[in-house]
């Protein structure tokens, strides 16, 4: 049985592999494989339980591609994907999220110059290569060049955006959790620490038999190469490229094996030399006396840390920056869970352009989840297309009130998501903006200005008194668009002068602000934060999860985050930069 997430993905990634086909993202076909993908994500039921007549009643699904999630559902594949995999291999399909090519480019490049992978397109940039080309020339090359150097893509360490990499790791501990004999499997490495990009998948299974476990791995069906294949570890190589590492090891020795293979290399040193310190061995299977060998802790992570005088480190903090010594002397911080946020501030319906969901769907579905508040935040009228003109706006804010009657426990708060000029203008004058109850600005375009304008632009955008915080401060898309220049410890200081909160953005494309530069400003406990899902249907409000694990990974206290107050104190304190507070 496929899972709506499995056939999905199959889906976009035949749309994905087809934009090189068409040459076009803006294709019939991609976009036709794009929304049904979207359709079958956001599907209530199991659609390879559905009927045909019920298929076609998705929105995006026709005949057609109902028999293509037959396929889909029946082989996990499809043969056309099969075909266009072979003649798209992964490192050429990466060359299309460098920002200045597109299809047509990356297969020109292909067929002019011979450029299959980001390093043969290194070469063709140092020799001056591109500029030879139909709508290329030194400047293209120059921008070419410094996407892929702020994109960090060098060499062999090759690493892939996290949201490409989750619903794989997910499905593979689910499927592994179900085998017979498996006791508790986690997901381990870079992932469990959730860097934004990852090189390769670690998994640790707990089982008193390995071969039955390291057989059923290594015949899945995402397995397109078997790289290693032994008694108790097998490494594959899936059909988009990544490389699956698995492990099996004794449920006693559970504990150690996710503590070894979770840490970075800087991490487990400063717990191996804290071991030899006190006369211990730490490895992959326990911490056990130097000098009897008698194991002293194993099962667990947290009886190993305390057996070390520590207190327990998150998996998001292992990652050698500090953390060891924290958690020896003074203590981690009060780091923020899901259960401490109360209300979402920045979501998105179908008033909004891009929204996939009604605004009666959206509130309904913030209430159901518990939340105590809400803002609704279509997009402002200078976003061309999905934008919402004053009049629009006034008719939402009749159909807010409407829903604030049917739902009393839930704060509903009028909003806009502004856009921040590349002067730091706002949509909308000024009267009309106070007359929102609170708003997001964010930039959205005109990504390749130097770092004083970016730096000034969003400084002006603070200083309106009606802006509450700054929403996906770097605009950054995670291996597809850097972040803009930005002096952030500049934007910081203003944020504090001007009590703007900045934005820890929860979708998993995103994760902006990014985690290293929350970590650089984790001791200014003046700065506050909002950790928002920017929900455009009600599914994504279960991003929230990422967004949390992105600021724990900051080392951000929920004392910090503004949202995890009660509805009536948040309230208090979005009111107070618009009366001059």
């Amino acid at each position: 049985m496929a899972t709506n997430g499995q056939i999905a993905r199959v889906l976009a990634e035949l749309a994905e592999l087809l934009k090189l086909e068409e040459g076009s993202p803006q294709a019939f076909r991609v976009r036709a494989y794009d929304k049904a993908a979207g359709a079958v994500r956001d599907a209530a039921a199991p659609v390879d339980e559905m009927t045909d007549a019920q298929l076609v009643e998705l929105d995006g699904v026709g005949k057609s591609t109902a028999k293509k999630i037959r396929e889909i559902a029946a082989t996990g594949t499809l043969g056309q994907l099969e075909e266009l995999r072979l003649k798209y291999p992964p490192e050429f399909v990466a060359l299309t999220r460098i920002p200045g090519l597109g299809p047509k480019t990356v297969v020109m490049l292909r067929d002019r110059l011979g450029v299959e992978t980001v390093d043969d397109l290194k070469a063709a940039l140092a020799a001056e290569k591109l500029r030879e080309l139909p709508g290329l020339g030194a400047k293209s090359e120059e921008k070419i060049a410094k996407a892929i150097e702020r994109l960090g893509l060098h060499g062999k360490d090759r690493r892939t955006p996290i949201i490409r990499v989750l619903p794989l790791a997910n499905e593979l501990v689910s499927t592994l959790r179900s085998l017979p004999g498996v006791e508790r499997v986690q997901c381990c490495g870079s992932l469990r620490r959730f860097r934004e990009t990852i090189g390769d998948i670690d998994i640790v299974v707990a089982a008193s038999d390995a071969t039955p476990v390291m057989q059923a791995f290594v015949e899945l069906p995402v397995v397109d190469d078997v790289i290693g294949h032994g008694d108790t570890k097998s490494s594959i190589l899936t059909r988009q490229g990544m490389q699956v590492d698995v492990r099996v090891v004794a449920p006693e020795q559970f504990g150690a094996a996710t503590l070894y293979f979770t840490g970075s290399k800087e991490h487990n040193i400063e717990l191996r030399q804290r071991a030899i310190g006190a006369g211990q061995i730490l490895n992959e299977y326990s911490l056990a006396d130097a000098e009897t060998e008698a194991v002293i802790a194993a099962s667990t992570e947290e009886d190993i840390y305390a057996a070390l005088g520590l207190s327990y480190i998150p998996p998001e903090l292992r990652e050698g920056h500090g953390e060891v010594a924290t958690a020896a002397g003074e203590g981690l911080p009060d780091l923020i869970t899901e259960a401490d946020i109360r209300g979402d501030l920045h979501v998105h319906s179908t008033w909004s352009g891009d929204g996939r969901s009604s605004l009666d769907d959206m509130v309904a579905a913030a209430a159901a989840r518990g939340l105590e508040y809400l803002a609704m935040t279509e997009h402002a009228e200078n976003l061309a297309i999905n934008g919402l003109s004053r009049d629009e706006v006034l008719q939402e804010r009749e159909e807010i009130e409407r829903l604030r009657g049917e739902y009393p426990e839930l704060t509903i708060l009028h909003g806009s998501e502004l856009n921040i000029a590349p002067d730091g203008s706002l949509d909308y004058d000024d009267d009309f903006l106070m007359a929102f109850d609170w708003c997001v600005a964010s930039v959205h375009s005109h990504f390749d200005l130097d770092a004083a304008t970016q730096t000034e632009r969003v400084i002006r955008a603070m200083q309106h008194p009606a802006v509450g915080v700054i929403g996906h401060l770097t605009g950054r898309k995670i291996g597809r668009r850097p972040g803009i220049d930005l002096d952030f410890g500049a934007v910081v200081d203003a944020a504090v002068a001007t009590g703007t909160a900045l934005e820890i953005n929860s979708h998993l494309d995103r994760l902006d602000v990014p985690a290293d530069e929350l970590r650089s400003i984790r001791n200014r406990a003046e700065v506050r934060f909002i950790v928002s899902t920017d929900s455009h249907h009600t599914r994504e409000y279960g991003n929230l999860r990422w967004g949390v694990m992105n600021a724990r990974r900051g080392w951000v206290d929920k004392a910090r985050v503004a949202n995890t107050l009660p509805a009536a104190q948040f309230v208090e304190w979005a009111a107070r930069k618009r009366n001059g507070a």
